[in-house]
């Protein structure tokens, strides 16, 4: 769950567009925007309208859509509209109308007198729950910062971390002059999604496609590279470790053994890369760009390589070369 309180104000601004804007307004029950929300979920409250509240979950969002109106509606013409008393329990976040739908006057005087704001959404009532339930799993997903550069290459998410000053800044410049794009510099803010993708962005997203290079100072990649060398969040997909070169560490040459990092619960593919000087940082992380994609296809290359070795061992072939074919030694 998010760390601070998310309350039913912070639903009415979420910055959302396109396929995932709620287009949510309040028209009543003002009072109680501050309240929050504490259940990422939605409720149809059809049961509940009718007088039984066993098992009531108050504490969601309650929708009404077209058929729960349409109660509320009868209950005004019937003139019994005081059995509502019983339904704005004091754990009840909000209620919202889709379709547009307006609620009867007594709903909405209840509604103030209990302090429950009441939304009103043009959406359909399927399209909104879809969207809703988006919009929670992102605000409620756990998430966590990590210092770092995230890039995208090749299709990648890649997260560059290393000690301050191995060069991660330079590193993803350079990555972007070839083509590819950033995510986030310095602070990136990484959340859960669903259980298993963890998406990056920047901690702050009013300077998170800026950048600090040792020397240069402060620079804006969507000014001095257009909007297509930047992006808003992506999958992490990989760790590229940036590790001063140690001559007594002993580093992977094969590739046969992953290496993982867990982050938010979720296993993430780590590689470390040593650096020293004349190496060609960018190449070697767009090819252990393509490495992955490839890897996500089902082809591992070292697994390959290794294999083929052995089936060149079981051969002969191998002795034979070793050896050679002069067999009076």
């Amino acid at each position: 769950m998010a760390d601070k309180k998310f309350t039913v104000l912070d639903l009415l601004n979420l910055e959302l567009s396109g396929h995932d804007a709620l287009y949510l307004k309040c028209i009543g029950g003002r009072r109680g925007l501050p309240k929050a929300i504490t259940v990422p979920e939605i409720n149809r409250p059809g049961l509940a309208l009718c007088g039984f509240y066993e098992n009531f979950a108050e504490n969601r969002v309650q929708l009404f859509g077209r058929g729960e109106a349409a109660y509320l509606n009868q209950l005004h013409k019937e003139k019994k509209s005081g059995s509502l008393k019983d339904f704005f329990k004091p754990e009840l976040p909000c209620c919202v109308f889709s379709y547009n739908l307006e609620p009867t006057e007594e709903f909405r005087q209840l509604a103030e007198q209990n302090c429950c704001p009441i939304l009103q959404t043009e959406l359909t009532s399927t399209d909104f729950t879809i969207r809703l339930n988006r919009a929670f799993s992102n605000v409620f997903s756990p998430r966590q910062t990590m210092h770092g550069v995230l890039v995208e290459v090749y299709g990648i998410g890649i997260l560059l971390t290393g000690h301050s000053g191995v060069g991660k800044s330079e590193t993803a410049l350079e990555l972007i002059e070839r083509g590819h794009r950033l995510v986030a510099d310095d602070i990136v803010e990484i959340h859960c999604v669903n259980g298993n993708i963890l998406l990056g962005r920047g901690a702050n997203t009013m300077i998170s496609h800026h950048m600090e290079i040792r020397g240069l100072g402060i620079i804006n990649i969507s000014q001095l590279y257009g909007v297509a060398a930047i992006r808003d969040q992506k999958e992490v997909q990989l760790i590229v470790h940036l590790d001063n070169w140690d001559s007594n560490k002993a580093y992977d040459r094969l590739g046969t053994e992953q290496d993982y990092k867990e982050l938010l619960g979720v296993k993430v593919p780590v590689i470390t890369i040593p650096v020293k000087p004349g190496r060609n940082l960018p190449i070697i992380i767009e090819a252990a760009s393509m490495n992955e994609r490839l890897k996500k296809m089902g082809y591992n290359s070292a697994r390959d390589f290794n294999q083929n070795v052995l089936k060149w061992i079981e051969t002969g072939e191998a002795q034979a070369t070793y050896y050679g074919n002069n067999d009076s030694y």
